[in-house]
């Protein structure tokens, strides 16, 4: 199925040189000159290579079929990564860096999509968005709330983002987890 790169993300399977490659980071980037393009990180489904390719955001993808089921990530090991699947109960393992910068956002219990190319598990989507609580950052300063200027935070889960002025620490909020961004308070 085509796709526009623009809207490639964490966990894709898309066709790159006639092969399936698994999308492990993208960036979005918008240069001052010039046109939008995608920076993305891909590991190869067969060999296991990584390749990085810059695509313009109107770049057209082909996004691979693949078969996806409803899962539980369970715990991590010395062999990687367990998941369960919520239909069926049974267990697999997968590489620890399947999910590239993401992997901090997995937690214990989490649902996750995980994909199957001839039922081998080969990518995980995470949840678009997760809720973290912030251990580090500035006090909050009286007046600053209408300044459109962010401030560095350290998550919960050893991720650092920038986060409005007005969050304070052990504050719970929502965060993108294709980039880490701050999206808002979590309600």
């Amino acid at each position: 199925m085509k796709q526009q790169a623009g809207s490639i993300r964490i966990g894709w399977v898309i066709e790159y040189k006639n092969k399936p490659w698994t999308v492990t980071k993208t960036n979005f980037v918008k240069p001052g000159k010039g046109g939008a393009f995608m920076q993305v990180e891909m590991k190869s489904v067969e060999e296991g290579t990584k390749t990085n390719e810059r695509y313009r955001t109107e770049d057209m993808v082909e996004k691979l079929m693949v078969e996806t089921k409803d899962c539980q990530f369970l715990f991590e090991d010395a062999t990687g990564l367990t998941f369960m699947d919520s239909e069926t109960f049974d267990q697999f393992s997968m590489p620890s860096d399947i999910l590239g910068d993401s992997r901090p956002f997995l937690t214990d219990g989490m649902a996750v999509i995980i994909n199957f190319i001839d039922g081998k598990p080969i990518s995980v989507e995470l949840p678009l968005q997760v809720v973290c609580e912030v251990k580090e950052t500035e006090p909050v300063i009286k007046g600053q709330t209408a300044a459109s200027s962010y401030k560095p935070a350290i998550l919960d889960n050893g991720v650092r983002t920038m986060v409005p002025p007005f969050v304070g620490q052990g504050e719970k909020i929502v965060v993108n987890t294709a980039d880490g961004s701050y999206v808002e308070r979590a309600k």
